[in-house]
């Protein structure tokens, strides 16, 4: 069975194709400024979070990190 772990995050590039910021995102998600930012380094989002970032950035769950897998 494969497992995957989230490696990098894509939030900056795809806030950056859907001309959006930190502040459009944190206004239009209600998801804290400061939590937004912990995204973009090395926290990990909750699946609700990247749920509703995947949403309103139009694109998948996955495409919000580069992924590692494990055998």
């Amino acid at each position: 069975m494969t497992n995957y772990k989230a490696k990098k995050s894509n939030l900056n590039k795809l806030m950056q194709q859907n001309n959006s910021s930190l502040e459009a995102l944190e206004e239009k998600t209600n998801i804290p400024m400061d939590q937004l930012d912990q995204y973009t380094n090395k926290k990990i989002m909750n699946l609700s979070n990247a749920m509703t970032i995947s949403k309103e950035l139009n694109c998948q769950i996955e495409d919000l990190y580069e992924w590692k897998t494990e055998e």
